[in-house]
């Protein structure tokens, strides 16, 4: 796109933003009625708003933040919330709801999920337990990483607030420390300590929120990591071993982990603009080559230079989207942090 294009391009766009209408006093309810059923997204990837998917049991099954979810191989799909009354709520991909568990995660922010020959498991990172907890599907607990008091790098479990897991193929546990020191430390699949990496800083080698972690497997022959640096505005590539090989860029999406699928990474904004709890967030879809080619809920995705022009909440579907789940019909789930403690919203691909 020429620069002249690009300007009045933007031209029409801040002019159409500023035609919306005024959303910061009306309740998520109002807008989920107001925008349900419209289009949104770009391009290949764009969806139809469902906001009453998980809400229908909200009188007796409660959420505060909705932190994260994953699906399992059955296609159920495992809501993790920092309210005690239940940590885990699973749902069919209907939004019926099928079990709920767990009371001992006050702290719940970071949920994976591993399938270890036929079995799978599930690792939650708790900030406030300051720890890693490995469950069976159905909660049961078979191993829990404390903090790495004998990596040399912290002095008390206080520092090390762990935010993200991913595990590789051959076992090794990644945990991202994101609200912590910024380490990245790699398990083996026993739980024993290989290697620490990253810490706070401003080399690329470095993180600032580094809030969510990747196993990066679409080339099987070389997979990598993918780590959010959110605080940048940025996703870091790193090799397996911890060596950084690249970053991208993604101006004005402070983004959460990334998830992959297909040939595709999704990441949910948390916010567009500072400070966090604007109210501000979107999603982003990124294709095979790390460009950026679907925003729901925000801005239309444009580079300029081959540099990706500056992204921002174009429509207020979302308030604080802290992750996305993406099920096998491709359609998107949505859940969100400090948002009213609303359930997720389900995006339809169409």
């Amino acid at each position: 796109m020429k620069r002249r294009e690009f300007v009045k391009k933007t031209a029409v766009l801040t002019a159409g933003a500023m035609l919306l209408p005024s959303c910061a006093t009306r309740s998520t309810s109002t807008l989920l009625q107001q925008f349900s059923g419209p289009t949104i997204g770009h391009n290949s990837h764009q969806y139809r708003i469902d906001g009453e998917w998980g809400s229908r049991y909200a009188s007796h099954r409660p959420v505060n933040d909705c932190h994260e979810m994953v699906v399992d191989s059955k296609q159920r799909i495992y809501l993790l919330t920092n309210e005690t009354a239940n940590n885990v709520l699973v749902y069919d991909r209907s939004g019926k709801l099928l079990n709920t568990w767990g009371t001992e995660y006050p702290g719940a922010h970071g949920l994976s999920i591993r399938d270890e020959g036929g079995e799978e498991f599930l690792f939650i990172c708790d900030y406030v337990r300051h720890a890693v907890i490995k469950t069976t599907l159905d909660g049961r607990v078979v191993m829990t990483l404390p903090y790495p008091a004998d990596s040399g790098k912290y002095q008390s479990a206080n520092q090390y607030n762990p935010t993200e897991t991913a595990v590789a193929s051959n076992g090794d546990i990644y945990v991202a420390d994101g609200y912590g020191e910024q380490h990245i430390i790699r398990y083996n699949h026993k739980g024993e300590l290989l290697q620490v990496f990253g810490g706070r800083g401003d080399g690329e080698a470095y993180f600032d929120n580094a809030h969510g972690i990747a196993i990066d497997d679409r080339n099987p022959n070389n997979p990598t990591l993918l780590i959010t640096a959110r605080q940048r505005n940025q996703l870091k590539r790193f090799t397996l071993d911890g060596n950084h090989l690249s970053t991208i860029d993604l101006p004005g999406a402070f983004i959460c982990r990334p998830v992959i699928d297909g040939s595709n990474v999704y990441l949910a904004v948390l916010d567009s603009r500072l400070p966090f709890g604007s109210e501000s967030g979107f999603v982003l879809i990124l294709d095979a080559n790390d460009r950026i080619i679907s925003a729901p809920g925000g801005s239309d995705p444009l580079y300029v230079d081959n540099e990706a022009v500056r992204m921002h909440q174009a429509i207020k579907v979302f308030k604080h989207p802290h992750d996305v789940c993406v099920d096998a019909d491709k359609n998107i789930y949505v859940a969100q942090w400090n948002s009213g403690k609303v359930y997720p919203i389900r995006l339809e691909r169409v």
